[in-house]
Formats: structure tokens, sequence, C-alpha cells
């Protein structure tokens, strides 16, 4: 049974709701992930998601900051928004489907951006994303008995060299600093998760999900970084069939910094 899910930092779910339309068009994804939707849960667009086949959806919202949605064809139960760092912050959704005769966990986050101070001394938003990093490594990919998982979303780091355009040039760079990377990279060990992208596309080819507004001309600079990321747990990480990273998404009307991160799975 193919299963496909993508993952988009949408920055405004109801203004960028023509994208989003589009790129369920040319996708249909079983599982749509999205993270700074930037709306509160009452004005979240739940007619047009259900008018384009999601009638199953789990959303935390926050007025005009963060904020992550899931939107599925299946049926879910079990819907966790953690809190991390104890602060009211809406960045984390998870949710329990069935495909099939496999049942699964689907993480959704957004990790905090973390200023642009990469010292936690001077920078409490760089604190906080270091604390908010600390507290994903107890996130376990075979947390739960007889349940697969996926964790998906803008995690607002660039764990490898080759996930940047220049590692020695953004060494200094909230998103790249060694502090960043390391974290990240203890997660995914000490959890037992699978990086997807880096599985399906392996370094050193540069891989990218972010390009930055401030370029004047972002597809001839190139200058981005992998933020987005897909990762499983190592029971179903063999049975990933497709990834696809959406570049011409960047060049939509209106888009988005980040691209949407497609992946398909023969479950």
């Amino acid at each position: 049974m193919t299963f496909k899910i993508v993952t988009w930092n949408i920055n405004s779910v109801r203004l960028r709701m023509p994208i989003v339309e589009r790129l369920i068009a040319e996708e249909s994804p079983d599982v749509l992930c999205l993270q700074e939707t930037k709306c509160p849960n009452e004005l979240f667009p739940h007619a047009q998601f259900e008018a384009l086949g999601y009638g199953h959806v789990a959303i935390h919202g926050q007025k005009g900051y963060h904020g992550v949605a899931t939107l599925s064809r299946y049926p879910f139960d079990d819907v966790i928004r953690q809190d991390f760092c104890a602060v009211g912050d809406a960045r984390h959704l998870s949710v329990r489907l069935s495909v099939g005769e496999r049942k699964l966990r689907v993480h959704n986050l957004y990790v905090p951006a973390g200023g642009d101070e990469p010292d936690p001394e001077v920078n409490v938003k760089f604190r906080h994303k270091l604390d908010f990093i600390e507290e994903m490594r107890a996130m376990r990919a075979s947390g739960e008995p007889d349940v697969s998982a996926i964790l998906v979303g803008d995690l607002n780091i660039a764990p490898l060299p080759d996930d940047v355009w220049s590692h020695k040039q953004l060494l200094k760079i909230v998103s790249h600093t060694p502090v960043e990377t390391e974290g990240m990279n203890r997660i995914i060990e000490e959890g037992g998760w699978a990086d997807l992208i880096r599985q399906a596309i392996p370094a050193p080819e540069k891989v990218y999900t972010w390009w930055s507004y401030r370029a004047k001309d972002w597809a001839a600079a190139d200058r981005g970084r992998r933020l987005d990321h897909i990762w499983s747990s190592p029971d179903i990480a063999p049975l990933m069939t497709q990834l696809r990273i959406r570049k011409d998404a960047r060049g939509w009307e209106r888009p988005s910094d980040h691209v949407p991160v497609v992946a398909e799975l023969d479950l």
C-alpha cells in the first residue's frame, strides 16, 4: 500500500492557501503536515481542506505565530500536543493512524529558529532553541509497541556540511552552528531515527529546502539550507520508494521561503 506524506513550512496557511491547493492537486498526499500556520484554531480553514478530501484534521494553532497542522485522508486517534519547554508555544502535534495493517505515529514539529546571535547567554531565543533540542532527545522512533513512527517538520537545523551552501561560512550562523548540529545528530542517534532525505540523497550531494526571502534572485544565488526533515523508525525506512524536494514551489506566486518535501513508502 503506497503511503505519501508531505511536510511544508507554509508561513501562514490562510495567506498561502492557493499554493497549498496547488500542491495538493499535484501531489495528492495521504498526510500533509504544515508548520508555521500562524493561525488560531478557530480561524483554521477546515472547510477548504475538507473540500480537498482531508476530513481528518488535527491543529495546534496560535495567533500570528508558530502553529502546526496535520491533514489526513486516514482517520487518526490519540492526538498529542506537547508543550516543549513549558512556554505555551504551538510547535508540536502527533497523531496515530492505521495504514492497512500497520499503525503509524506521525510527529509534526516546528523547532524555534533561534534568532540571529548564536550565544545562549545573550540571546534568549537561542537558549530556547537549545532547550527545545535537549527535550527532543527523549523522542524515540520505537517509543510505542507495534507502532511505526515518522517525524517531520521544520526543525530549523541543517545538520550536515552538505546541507548548506557553504559549511565554512555558516559555522557561526544560527541553524548550522556546531552546538545545534551536534544536538540534532544526538537526537537522531539516541532516538533511533532514520534520516530519509539523506537515505535517498546521500552526502556529499547538496540538499536544500529553504532559500531566504532576502536574496534578490534566490534561484541564481542558490544559497540554501536543509531545514526541513523527514525521519522514520528503522522498520519502515527500507520501505521508502521515492523522495522529492519540490524546489519549484519556491518560485510559485507568493511562496513560502520553505519548499515541500515529499516521501512515499510502500507500507
